[in-house]
């Protein structure tokens, strides 16, 4: 945002030394009244400054990941036919160059700001100068934490939680199980693991189940998760029968591990975002399930979100998340539980085509 100030008319030319005829006194006030106006005109928050057309910014937390990238084309489409423009913003998984970004699409006047956190617990101040700038902040499949956002969009990651649990379950109802969550920064991965817990909880009480480790994997690595799932087969002598893995990048990772020991498709394993390689594996029967969530459908509805914010319109919310900060206004969407068995919906749905997870 410029920071100079606006300028009016120039008072340097000379007065006449005749008294000003009434027509001359309305001409001036006229004037001045225009510069009045301009120099509004001029301080008002370019945030609000297209409202059919509105501008909305996108900061993703790291287009590198397949997921992201489907999100991105979608919202772009959907935000398109609605008169919106895009400007998309990936953080590489950097905490600082995410705020950088974010304060750059501030700077740019944008009417909407849709963020997906890499870290939803530092944005605040972020946030608070985005507001101060007229503009309106949506937290997109994360929640940000302890921030006057305005609107939250997500699926409902408690559920997912209970999916992917279940799904291992299914494959396996006694044993041992290994958790691998998500990134300690994003609190879906808590979501998740709460979900996780409300289908495992009663098994580990019955002595069906037990849990025999868990660890958070930082950035939702899968490097990371390779080395904590080769640690953990090596410390229970590869006697695992359930590996909650939080997402399909954590799956890859411990099928990996898995695969070394002659175990891939003997220990069932859970995942999340009908990823190709993950559609790939349960073809194959390497993992045991994964949690879709259609990125059109969030992405679309997401992009009439910020439309109308933007026009000052009432998004249709369907529930509210407290963030710490505020009850926030909240569209929750509904995942599906895909397995060998219907893993042909991201076909159907215009995904993937059969070709791709057949791996021709």
């Amino acid at each position: 945002m410029s920071s100079h100030r606006p300028q009016g008319l120039s008072s340097s030319r000379p007065r006449s030394a005749s008294s000003p005829s009434p027509a001359a006194g309305l001409s001036r006030r006229l004037l001045a009244g225009v510069a009045l106006s301009l120099g509004l005109a001029a301080m008002a928050p370019a945030a609000l400054a297209s409202p059919e057309h509105p501008k909305i910014g996108f900061s993703i937390d790291d287009l590198r990941l397949e997921r992201w990238a489907h999100d991105r084309d979608y919202f772009i489409a959907a935000a398109k036919k609605l008169g919106a423009t895009v400007n998309v913003q990936s953080a590489d998984a950097s905490e600082s160059r995410q705020t950088a970004q974010i304060e750059n699409l501030i700077s740019r006047g944008m009417d909407v700001i849709v963020i997906v956190p890499f870290n939803g617990k530092v944005l605040a101040n972020t946030i608070r100068e985005a507001k101060q700038a007229g503009i309106k902040v949506i937290s997109y499949d994360r929640l940000i934490l302890d921030a006057d956002i305005d609107a939250y969009i997500s699926f409902d990651n408690v559920r997912v939680g209970e999916m992917q649990a279940q799904g291992v379950v299914d494959a396996a109802p006694t044993g041992n199980y290994y958790l691998l969550g998500g990134a300690p920064t994003d609190n879906n991965a808590k979501l998740l693991r709460q979900g996780q817990m409300k289908v495992l909880q009663p098994l580990v009480d019955s002595n069906k189940i037990k849990i025999v480790g868990e660890q958070w994997v930082k950035e939702w690595s899968p490097t990371e998760a390779l080395s904590i799932t080769e640690n953990a087969l090596t410390a229970n002598k590869n006697n695992i029968q359930g590996i909650v893995a939080s997402n399909d990048a954590l799956a890859g990772g411990a099928i990996q591990a898995l695969a070394a020991q002659g175990l891939a498709g003997k220990t069932a394993v859970s995942g999340q975002d009908a990823d190709l390689a993950a559609a790939q594996r349960i073809e194959k029967g390497t993992q045991t399930m994964t949690v879709y969530k259609p990125l059109k459908l969030i992405a679309s509805t997401a992009a009439q979100m910020a439309v109308d914010l933007a026009k000052n319109k009432t998004p249709a919310y369907t529930t509210k998340m407290n963030n710490g900060a505020k009850e926030v206004d909240t569209i929750l969407l509904t995942p599906i539980s895909l397995t060998k068995s219907n893993i042909d919906r991201l076909v159907t749905d215009g995904y993937f085509t059969q070709a791709q997870i057949d791996g021709k």
